[in-house]
């Protein structure tokens, strides 16, 4: 498999953690092609109904934070198995509840699909490995410094569109990042 059809594996993979971590739902649907399935803890169907879902299950969450470790890619350039390990982070309110507060272990084990010289997932089974509470255990921030959005107001997006990177129309066409400024993030 070239060295490019794994990094635009990789890069589909990254792109749904950033776009899950910041509900950034149009983002997500970029990492699947549109007959894609995703097969989760609780859900498993088409690519438009895991949105759904997923909206209404992270929304419920003050934050959650996915990290890809070990990603491997086997494939002949027309379809490929990628499987990634990370840890996805949640936290919400009740702070001592491990209903909102936990760490998973999990797989990301994807069937990808070159189409139309794009890589992107066919079905995904997101297999969890592990779970560990976190009840009480999160904290507040230690002082004044940038703050996360879950949305496109994010530093990340207001950054690449300050710099004019990326393919943020591509993406999401006709929607730019908010003029909405946090106060605790500079841009100079």
């Amino acid at each position: 498999m070239k060295p490019e059809d794994q990094q635009q594996i990789y890069n589909a993979v990254m792109r749904y953690c950033r776009s899950i971590d910041r509900l950034d739902m149009d983002l997500v649907r970029s990492a699947y092609h549109p007959d894609g399935i995703d097969n989760h803890t609780r859900f498993s169907g088409p690519i438009d109904s895991f949105i759904t879902w997923v909206t209404g299950a992270l929304g419920r969450f003050d934050g959650t934070m996915h990290i890809v470790g070990n990603h491997f890619v086997e494939g002949d350039g027309k379809v490929a198995v990628s499987e990634a390990y990370g840890t996805a982070v949640h936290w919400g309110q009740p702070a001592n509840d491990p209903k909102w507060n936990f760490t998973s272990g999990f797989r990301y084990v994807d069937h990808f699909a070159k189409r139309d010289g794009q890589w992107a997932i066919v079905e995904r089974w997101a297999v969890r490995e592990w779970t560990r509470s976190e009840a009480g255990r999160f904290m507040r921030k230690e002082g004044e410094g940038p703050s996360p959005s879950r949305d496109r107001d994010d530093i990340v997006y207001k950054l690449k569109h300050r710099l004019q990177l990326g393919n943020y129309e591509r993406v999401c066409p006709g929607r730019l990042p908010s003029s909405r400024v946090n106060t605790s993030v500079r841009l100079s």
